[in-house]
């Protein structure tokens, strides 16, 4: 039998590397929820609990994101580093507003595009924390900001990109 670090070091290497791969594309798609199913029966196996334990506990103490917090915080990342692409409020109507710093949605009527990558990217950043959105020019700054400990620091309230997500990240 391995060690509890070894199992994780394990996951990192062969799940967590396969399930990030792409997330951006597919992590808000109905698919994914079986993905989640076996990244939990996973976690359980590294611990060694039953199926029946809550599993949000056994995240925190692997300090291993969830599927969709992984998720959301790739598509942060994605936002940031892409900055150039998308443009804020103020640089579209350049009144000074407590929204200001927030990315400016395009208009999109197919749900096709609301779900894809850039328009979720800015409903998610724009759901952000401002003292966490304030780091957006500094990209390492931004990413330790974003997850203190492997845990996923945004607001549960408005976050959707296309179904809850609520249940999934945590504080």
């Amino acid at each position: 039998m391995m060690s509890q670090e070894t199992l994780r070091m394990v996951y990192f290497a062969y799940v967590h590397t396969i399930m990030s791969y792409g997330i951006i594309f597919g992590g808000n798609q109905p698919q994914s929820e079986n993905i989640f199913k076996i990244q939990k029966r996973v976690i359980g196996i590294i611990i060694n609990s039953r199926a029946r334990d809550p599993y949000r506990g056994l995240f925190k103490k692997l300090e291993i994101l969830p599927l969709y917090s992984q998720y959301i915080f790739s598509l942060s990342i994605f936002v940031i580093k892409n900055k150039h692409l998308f443009s804020t409020n103020y640089q579209i109507h350049s009144v000074h507003t407590s929204f200001k710093t927030n990315l400016h949605p395009p208009i999109a009527n197919l749900t096709k595009f609301q779900k894809g990558v850039y328009y979720s990217g800015i409903k998610i950043f724009n759901n952000l924390p401002h003292n966490r959105k304030d780091l957006a020019n500094e990209t390492k700054l931004f990413r330790n900001a974003l997850i203190v400990k492997n845990i996923l620091i945004i607001r549960d309230n408005l976050v959707k990109t296309g179904r809850e997500l609520k249940a999934y990240y945590f504080y």
